[in-house]
Order: C-alpha cells, then sequence, then structure tokens
C-alpha cells in the first residue's frame, strides 16, 4: 500500500501540499497530524466509497489518524477548496482550459445517479453546476430518482438573468428551454431530435435534417433560426450544426448499433444521418457566432469526459444528503479521483515500460 501511494503521489499537482495550507484545509489540524495522511483518509471515503464511520474505522487501523466520523466530515467540509484547486490543476494538466476568471462564464448543468451501498442504500439522483472555465459548482441538489418532477430538468435549478447554460440531451425539452428564458437565462443544448420540434418564424414545422444534410464537408458550421413552442410561450433561438469527421461518424454509428443491438430495437435512417452532425439549440445573443456557441458546447464536452469517469465513480459509496457545503466538497472530491483515473490511464498506455514519470532526484551523468 505504501509503494502504492508514492506512485500516486507523483501524479498529483507539484505544489498539492501548498495547496492544502493555502487553502485552510490544514486549519485545526494538529501538528502532528500529516498532510498525506490527511489526503489519504479523505480518499478512502471518496475513492473507495467507505461510508464516514467505515473510513475513520479503516484510518485508525492503518494509523492514518484517529478521529471521529463528525469529525472526518468536518474536515472534508474544510477540504473543499483545497480539492477544487487540485481538481483545476489537473484538468489544466488533462488539456483542459481552466482557470479562476473574472471574464465571461458559461454554467455547465449535468445529473448522475448514485447508489448507496448496502441493503439499505438509497438510490440518488445529483443534480450539479459547473461553472466553465473556473470550474467552480455553484448548486448541488439531491433527488429521488423515482417519482414526478424527479428526472433531468432544467426546473431544479436555479437561473438567475443573464445566466449563460450549456446542457446535454438530457435537457433537451421545450419546457426546460422555455423555463430558462423566462428567467431571463441563455441556453445551449444539444438537441435530442426525438424529443424536440423546431418551427418556422412563420410557425411552419422546420425541416431540421433536410438542413443539416446540406453541410457536406468535415467541420462545415452553419446555423439557422427558428422558434420553439413551450409552456411558456415561443422562445426564439438558432439551430447550429457541425458536420463530423468520417472517423468520428464511425463511431458514432457503432455506438447507435451496439445500444439497438442490445435493447433489441431496429436503427431508423434518420438517426444514423443525424449521427453525422454535433446539433444545438442556443438562445445564446446572435453576436455569437455559430462556431463560438458549438465551441462553448466543446468545452464542456471536454470536461463531459471525466465526468463520465466521475459518474462511474459516483456509484461508489455514501454522499452527504444534508449539508450543501460538504456536497460540494464530495463532488470536488469524486472529480479529482476521476481526473487521478484518467492521467493513470494515460501514462500507463503512453509511458513504456513502468508506466510513470520518474521524479529528479539528482542531475543527470555521463555513464562513460
Amino acid at each position: 500500500m505504501n509503494e502504492d501511494w508514492e506512485v500516486l503521489m507523483a501524479f498529483l499537482p507539484s505544489d498539492w501540499r501548498t495547496l492544502a495550507d493555502d487553502t485552510g484545509a490544514l486549519k485545526g489540524l494538529r501538528k502532528d497530524k500529516s498532510v498525506e495522511n490527511l489526503l489519504r483518509t479523505l480518499l478512502l471515503h471518496l475513492g473507495c466509497g467507505h461510508s464516514l464511520r467505515e473510513t475513520v474505522v479503516r484510518a485508525r487501523k492503518a494509523r492514518l489518524g484517529d478521529l471521529s466520523d463528525v469529525a472526518l466530515l468536518k474536515r472534508l467540509r474544510k477540504s473543499r477548496d483545497w480539492l477544487h484547486a487540485l481538481c483545476v490543476e489537473l484538468f489544466r494538466d488533462y488539456g483542459v482550459g481552466v482557470a479562476d476568471s473574472d471574464g465571461f462564464e458559461v454554467r455547465a448543468f449535468d445529473a448522475t445517479t448514485v447508489k448507496e451501498p448496502g441493503k439499505t442504500g438509497g438510490l440518488w439522483r445529483v443534480h450539479y453546476s459547473v461553472r466553465l472555465p473556473s470550474l467552480a459548482c455553484d448548486f448541488f441538489k439531491l433527488t429521488p430518482t423515482r417519482g414526478p418532477g424527479t428526472g433531468e430538468s432544467f426546473s431544479h435549478f436555479p437561473i438567475a438573468p443573464g445566466d449563460f447554460i450549456v446542457a446535454d440531451r438530457g435537457d433537451s425539452t421545450a419546457n426546460g428551454i422555455g423555463h430558462v428564458v423566462c428567467a431571463g437565462g441563455y441556453v445551449t443544448v444539444r438537441v435530442n431530435t426525438g424529443s424536440l420540434a423546431f418551427h418556422t418564424a412563420r410557425g411552419e414545422s422546420f425541416d431540421l435534417l433536410g438542413a443539416v444534410t446540406s453541410l457536406k464537408r468535415a467541420g462545415a458550421v452553419r446555423s439557422w433560426p427558428v422558434t420553439v413552442v413551450s409552456g411558456d410561450g415561443v422562445v426564439s433561438g438558432r439551430v447550429c450544426a457541425l458536420r463530423k469527421t468520417r472517423e468520428a461518424v464511425r463511431m458514432a454509428h457503432e455506438r447507435l448499433h451496439r445500444t439497438a443491438s442490445r435493447k433489441g430495437t431496429q436503427l431508423q435512417p434518420e438517426t444514423l444521418e443525424f449521427a453525422r452532425y454535433v446539433i444545438v439549440f442556443t438562445t445564446f445573443p446572435a453576436l455569437m457566432s455559430a462556431s463560438q456557441v458549438l465551441e462553448w458546447y466543446r468545452i464542456r464536452w471536454q470536461v463531459e469526459l471525466v465526468f463520465k469517469r466521475f459518474k462511474s465513480l459516483a456509484q461508489l459509496g455514501h454522499l452527504p444528503k444534508y449539508d450543501d457545503e460538504s456536497a460540494k466538497a464530495w463532488l470536488y472530491g469524486k472529480l479529482l479521483v476521476a481526473l487521478l483515473v484518467e492521467k493513470l490511464i494515460r501514462h500507463a498506455i503512453a509511458i513504456s515500460p513502468w508506466g510513470y514519470d520518474l521524479e529528479a532526484t539528482s542531475p543527470p551523468q555521463c555513464v562513460a
């Protein structure tokens, strides 16, 4: 276990210890306690999915620390900014340009389900909003997974006038879009062609398939003015589309065929045709070109690649349910584990033969 920990530390940001001190994660920690032991204890809870009570028992047995489950929850809450800072550094290493920013930001909405272990473990849906590029979580909500009003929807999120929101297909509904616009926000959402219908300014049906098939070259971008009819009224916006590369189309078709085979369904020709494009609906101001709108969606998708790993890790374990600050710390902790997993995989694949970087301990010497 100690050897594995030494390897894992090599994948952390070089200033991870300094960040712990700067963000106040060590505030109140006894002087004889190690920042390494603190992180290892937090990862027992966040990475292994143990409950707070089981985590403190394991930490005590491993001589990492002697604290109660209540004290661990308080320490998790104090570590929120530290975990966030570690995520920001690892996202930069991942190639995603995230940073603290006083300029233009968007809110990326998403949701995932969490199954807590054990016979009495509950199934929850986590709704969260992360600001890009600062990666700051500004909203966290838990709902059951069954019953009216528990599915993915913009209605779960507080919307402020001037908010710029980016979301994926799960939120691609007319009523959800109307909810955002009525609150004074702007939205860009990946189009679910099975649930979102468009009309022209005259109220006629808009031929989406006919429009996007006019894009013949990979990388070609175009937009069309459309309207969406919601329960709150008619929403005006644009459909922005981009033609995928041949390889991206091949991969999308393979995924569709696998899904259809697993579910025993028949793929429709128009489904395969729509898979050749990235299509979003946006109410972002017309000053933003279609390419700029798609670029913001691309940034969200880059973060989503890590969120996909987070969603698999989120199935491992318990989460704070009644404390918003602890819940946000839990989110950052899960993202940290997801980023470390992604970095480990990238290095193991790309670097031979041992799979991780050697820490320079002395200057190179001539062997002659």
